[in-house]
């Protein structure tokens, strides 16, 4: 077990100079001799070896997306792996501690059966990771008919998979940023709905949209931004920056043990 008592960590590396120190340091080591240790690590989650993956740092999204579909694959019943940021919000803002955004990092334009994959994910492994119940809102420019387009028609399509896939899932859509957080709007714009001004799983149409969302809400807003945590795979995989510090690889680690544990 770790310091923090959350995991007992495996480091894989191909590099044999960094086996004999790990050991020496009371960690456990693996050496990939003959293949990449991202494919070596993978492989060890898909055979039970070891509970999820932590990799990234040293390897670009692109590697480990590739590297968990081939070793790992999707989970049943998903098409397309995703992406989440658990955007930990500032005590006194009226809104959830923790809200999910989804997909901010892997899906350019997700058709309407991949934002319904994207939507049942998110909401699954929030229950695993927060632990609350997830009420699910795809985001649009219009909230229930006040304007029309082709994104909104996928939106619209979307929420009808969902709720015949999830029928006991709070989800509704289209819904504007503001339908979906604030209950004043939410009031005038969809009295109705099962998660208008209170949905703590937002569901962006596209990744410009997601991705331009999660930035500009943790740099003006100042909110912690946790992620991205990949989604849809069989089994726990996650993906760090390239420029992930101590404490990056420490929150990942820490949420990768929690979907585990699902």
């Amino acid at each position: 077990m770790d310091r923090t008592g959350m995991a007992i960590p495996i480091l894989v590396t191909d590099n044999a100079m960094l086996a004999d120190p790990s050991l020496l340091s009371g960690l456990e080591s693996v050496h990939a001799e003959d293949e990449p240790a991202l494919d070596f690590a993978h492989r060890m989650v898909a055979q039970g070896r070891a509970d999820a993956c932590v990799a990234g740092a040293v390897y670009t999204t692109a590697d480990v997306l590739r590297s968990a579909l081939r070793n790992i694959g999707l989970a049943p019943n998903v098409r397309v792996a995703s992406s989440a940021f658990y955007m930990v919000v500032t005590p006194g803002t009226g809104l959830a501690e923790v809200l999910t955004f989804t997909d901010c990092a892997v899906v350019p334009y997700p058709t309407a059966e991949n934002l319904a994959d994207i939507a049942l994910a998110a909401a699954h492994d929030r229950q695993l990771i927060v632990g609350d119940e997830p009420r699910v809102a795809l985001l649009s420019f219009s909230t229930h008919g006040s304007a029309k387009g082709p994104s909104v028609d996928v939106v619209r399509e979307a929420v009808a998979i969902i709720r015949e896939r999830a029928p006991d899932l709070a989800v509704d859509g289209e819904l504007q940023g503001d339908a979906a957080l604030a209950p004043s709007v939410a009031a005038r714009k969809s009295p109705s709905s099962p998660v208008a001004g209170r949905a703590n799983v937002l569901v962006f149409p596209s990744l410009d949209a997601g991705n331009i969302a999660y930035k500009l809400v943790q740099r003006v807003g100042g909110v912690q931004a946790l992620g991205p945590i990949l989604q849809g795979f069989a089994h726990p995989v996650a993906d760090l920056s390239r420029g992930a510090d101590r404490e990056d690889i420490i929150n990942v680690a820490a949420i990768a043990a929690l979907q585990s544990a699902g």
